[in-house]
């Protein structure tokens, strides 16, 4: 069921307002190590958190622990705790046929096949957190 959605269009939601280019004169190497240690990387961890939170307020979802089984509107502490243990954690939205990862140290999460109206609010949440949505040039 995950590889149907790994295949699909898919957008970031990301700290960064675009991609940043491979030839970028910038540093990012060494700001997103910084931004992966602690306090930094459990601020953004809480900010995906919220994000999924606030979501699961409108619409259930099933969150899938690398390796482990699927759960059903997950209590929000476990939910918490997998994203703050860097693991690899799918959540899917069934009812909108759309799916998030969120992946270890990674400092974005992915949304896979959005309708208009969930990508709309998507960027309402990631906006109040910060946070920006954006579709990676391939």
């Amino acid at each position: 069921m995950i590889d149907k959605y790994l295949e699909k269009p898919y957008w970031v939601i990301d700290i960064l307002p675009k991609q940043v280019p491979i030839n970028s004169r910038g540093q990012y190497f060494k700001i997103a190590h910084f931004y992966r240690n602690e306090p930094q990387y459990d601020t953004i961890c809480r900010k995906f958190f919220n994000i999924l939170m606030k979501l699961n307020c409108y619409e259930d979802i099933d969150a899938f622990l690398h390796l482990k089984e699927w759960i059903h509107n997950p209590a929000p502490e476990l939910l918490f705790s997998w994203i703050r243990e860097r693991k690899l954690l799918y959540i899917l939205l069934k009812s909108l046929d759309a799916m998030i990862s969120v992946d270890g140290d990674d400092l974005y999460m992915t949304l896979y096949n959005p309708n208009e109206d969930l990508l709309e609010f998507i960027r309402t949440l990631a906006s109040s957190e910060g946070l920006y949505v954006w579709k990676p040039e391939i």
